[in-house]
């Protein structure tokens, strides 16, 4: 399914190359593309995303009410949703994209000659095995990239050859090479530039999300306070228990995200870089227009 779906990109990401001849760029340009076509299903999220927060302190109440009869809980839990017109397993559907985005991109990056350039395997294969005969180090892992380092670096000292002009992978952007690897190449500060500004990019991103979900529980909390403050004390222990669990899950995706951005192409890491500053854009665009 992944690579169904790495062919796709690939070949979306391959065609803007072509246009802007430049590997950086074109990644540029394919995030914003993705996100556009993405969009429908972020202004969806964003609504849910309000509708859930005042959701919870309903939930609250009934958490409250039938701790003791998890039968009747659940019944009541569900009316509420239909009441409520939502779906409880509407979170599940953005996280099952945004894994298939994940892995497919990460498989494109990995084999550009595969998914970009549809380079035959056998090709590939004489590729690795002429490196080996010159002695020139390939990996298992980026076994393509290393012969993309090596095909441009040939390039340009035999620029009229036709056979190396048939592969069309500029992955120098603005003096970084991006299809270097930061655990390869720990000595070059260079590597360290993107995976920096993606991880900050990731903690402005979490701290917007989480201002915005304080924000809509406060102004519902306005509304309810006298009601809710007799509960308050007793519900406690089971909101700092739900609130860890939330936030243990709006951590897992970024950690996986760096993680993988530190033994990954850089190419990979600025797709993630531009993906966190337009999506930070766009939430705070929705923000502005989507109303409770």
């Amino acid at each position: 399914m992944f690579q169904f779906f790495a062919n796709i990109f690939g070949f979306i990401l391959n065609t803007i190359n072509n246009i802007v001849n430049n590997y950086g760029l074109a990644i540029i340009l394919f995030t914003i593309l993705i996100k556009l076509i993405m969009l429908p299903l972020s202004i969806k999220q964003q609504k849910t995303m309000k509708k859930n927060v005042k959701l919870q302190e309903k939930m609250k109440v009934l958490q409250f009410k039938y701790k003791n009869d998890p039968e009747k809980l659940n019944k009541e839990m569900m009316d509420l949703y239909k009441q409520e017109k939502m779906n409880p397993f509407s979170g599940c559907l953005s996280a099952i994209i945004q894994f298939i985005l994940l892995i497919s991109i990460f498989y494109m990056v990995r084999f550009p000659l595969t998914y970009m350039q549809n380079i035959d395997k056998n090709q590939i294969n004489t590729y690795i095995e002429q490196m080996k005969q010159d002695n020139i180090s390939v990996s298992e892992a980026y076994s393509e990239i290393d012969i993309v380092r090596e095909l441009n670096y040939l390039k340009e000292k035999f620029p009229d050859d036709n056979e190396l002009n048939k592969i069309n992978l500029n992955m120098n952007f603005f003096g970084l090479d991006l299809s270097k690897i930061p655990q390869q190449n720990l000595s070059d500060w260079t590597v360290y530039i993107i995976p920096v500004l993606y991880i900050i990019s990731t903690f402005i991103s979490m701290k917007i999300t989480t201002n915005m979900q304080s924000k809509t529980k406060s102004e519902k909390e306005v509304i309810d306070v006298t009601e809710e403050e007799k509960q308050k004390e007793q519900r406690n222990e089971m909101e700092e228990a739900m609130a860890q669990s939330n936030k243990m899950m709006s951590w897992m995706m970024p950690i996986m995200s760096i993680s993988i951005s530190l033994v990954a192409p850089l190419g990979l890491a600025l797709y993630w870089l531009v993906n966190n500053i337009v999506m930070i854009a766009e939430r705070l665009v929705l923000n502005k227009f989507i109303k409770d």
